[in-house]
């Protein structure tokens, strides 16, 4: 009889320890959920501001590219360069990996595409160099007006009217062109899980003097560790970039 009642209540409390543990599971669940719940609300408002930001920096690049045309015409002209659009659109990856047309001053000669891989054929070394960047120091490509717009960044103003249309971000991953898919490998769908930005994380922590195994990881990284505040800093370090024409050839 009195083992029975042992029995008893040591289930009893076996029972009564299991109701502790599930409640306390129950309680962990309800904070996690909470917790996720905070933090895509947080990121939800986070990107609404981001758009809103986008917005008033696409009107403004977009006043400003007026006067800035007129005067890349006229300086076209003078230095007779080419007589195409000063205008380039350029089909490139964007959010998703969904193609659109990228739009940017001039700053190449017509039939760039076929100089670059002549160019490319007779020097073995050089195009080892652009296979690792993407980039060419002294491409025979870019005009002189062409330079002096890259050096000051002023070749990327046009993009603020993708920005307006929704297809960039002031701040992001730089845009990609088909032929670079392979080099992103597994990082691709992470990378383009956002809008591309007219600057960003690569674009001032290096960019041309980087690899490109380099800047994959540094486009990864700002997606991952995405802020407003991450936003701001790169956003003000762009101006020292252009001032100072660091990583822009």
């Amino acid at each position: 009889m009195q083992t029975n009642k042992m029995v008893a209540t040591m289930e009893s409390e076996i029972s009564g320890n299991e109701g502790i543990e599930d409640t306390i599971q129950m309680a962990n669940q309800a904070k996690n959920l909470k917790m996720i719940k905070n933090f895509l609300y947080k990121k939800t408002i986070s990107r609404g501001i981001k758009r809103v930001f986008d917005i008033i920096c696409g009107c403004i690049g977009a006043i400003l590219l007026i006067p800035t045309s007129i005067v890349v015409y006229i300086l076209s002209k003078v230095l007779n360069e080419h007589d195409s659009s000063i205008f380039y659109e350029q089909l490139r990856l964007g959010k998703n990996g969904k193609h659109f047309r990228i739009y940017k001053y001039r700053t190449m000669v017509v039939g760039a595409d076929k100089i670059l891989q002549d160019y490319l054929n007779e020097n073995p070394e050089i195009k080892e160099e652009f296979e690792k960047t993407q980039k060419l120091k002294n491409d025979p490509r870019i005009t002189k007006l062409g330079k002096f717009l890259r050096k000051t960044s002023l070749d990327e103003l046009p993009q603020f009217i993708n920005v307006l249309k929704g297809e960039m971000s002031v701040i992001g991953p730089r845009p990609i062109v088909d032929r670079e898919v392979e080099l992103f490998g597994n990082d691709m769908e992470i990378v383009h899980s956002v809008k591309p930005g007219i600057t960003g994380y690569w674009a001032t922590n290096g960019r041309s003097a980087t690899t490109y195994e380099e800047r994959v990881q540094m486009e990864k990284y700002y997606v991952q560790h995405f802020s407003l505040w991450l936003d701001i800093k790169i956003f003000f370090k762009t101006f020292i970039s252009v001032i100072k024409k660091e990583g822009a050839i």
